[in-house]
This record gives structure tokens, sequence and C-alpha cells, in this order.
């Protein structure tokens, strides 16, 4: 399945946005994610099925002031 990761075409074979979490992070609970705009939760992400042409939007938090 292709799918644009953080604005980068990639395929995989991820079904779920928390198993394609996983396979990129070492600690996917510190990220925040979205699919297509819109955001998904640590909780859902299990659940949450990846579809061909979704974008997934990967982000890590940052302290600034």
């Amino acid at each position: 399945m292709n799918v644009t990761i953080n604005g980068k075409a990639e395929e995989i074979t991820e079904i779920t946005l928390a198993a394609l979490c996983k396979r990129f992070l070492d600690h996917p609970h510190t990220i925040a994610t979205a699919v297509n705009g819109q955001f998904v939760s640590v909780n859902d992400r299990p659940e949450y099925s990846l579809k061909d042409g979704d974008k997934v939007e990967i982000l890590s938090p940052r302290q600034g002031g």
C-alpha cells in the first residue's frame, strides 16, 4: 500500500497506524499523529486502519517559548 508520511511517499505493509508508528519509532507514545488532516489519539491508533493514498503526519513535541 502507498501512503505519504510527513510529505514523503512510502510503500508500506503495515495495516494500522499503531504498527506504522512502531516501525519508525522507538517510543511511539511520545508523538502526535494525524491522518488526512485529522488528529488520531494514541488510544485510537491500534484500531485505525490505513488505506492506500492516506497522508500520515507524525509529529514530535518540542519545547520552546
